[in-house]
């Protein structure tokens, strides 16, 4: 941090280089480093008007990064914990639904390689997808083979 003290812009612009935030991820992060009200509110304003805060490029980026190992209801919680709008949230939930198939697949290969031989070897095969948030029917067609190469 320094001995110098950050502006809220400054602490806001230092938090978006890590990775993309949210306005309300920022607002959250910030509110303590607050010293008069409207001040956050203002520095946030004048960053989103510049593009420094874009709500897409945060469901862009979670996607781009953690669809490869997330069933869509997880992204959505994850989406959701950003304080993403619900219109932002459908449209990405509506594509990712159309790869949770196979996104489900690669990620059961990963984990087993190979079908269970028994009821409780696919029992925790599907558990193990359902807590990576993947929904119940790709989770069925991945363990139970109905759709595999």
């Amino acid at each position: 941090m320094g001995l110098q003290k950050l502006s809220l812009k400054g602490r806001a612009l230092r938090l978006l280089a890590a990775r993309e935030h949210s306005r309300a991820e920022l607002e959250k992060k910030l509110a303590a480093h607050e010293e008069s009200p409207g001040e956050l509110a203002r520095a946030l304003d004048e960053l989103q008007a510049k593009g420094f805060i874009s709500e897409q490029r945060v469901v862009d980026s979670l996607i781009h990064r953690r669809a490869a190992r997330l069933g869509t209801g997880r992204l959505k919680q994850e989406l959701q914990a950003r304080g993403i709008s619900a219109e932002a949230m459908a449209e990405a939930v509506q594509a990712l639904r159309s790869t949770e198939v196979d996104r489900a697949r690669e990620v059961w290969r990963k984990k087993f390689g190979e079908p269970a031989t028994d009821a409780a070897g696919r029992a925790k095969q599907m558990r193990f997808l359902a807590s990576r948030g993947f929904g119940a029917d790709a989770i069925r067609r991945v363990v139970c083979g109905s759709d595999d190469d």
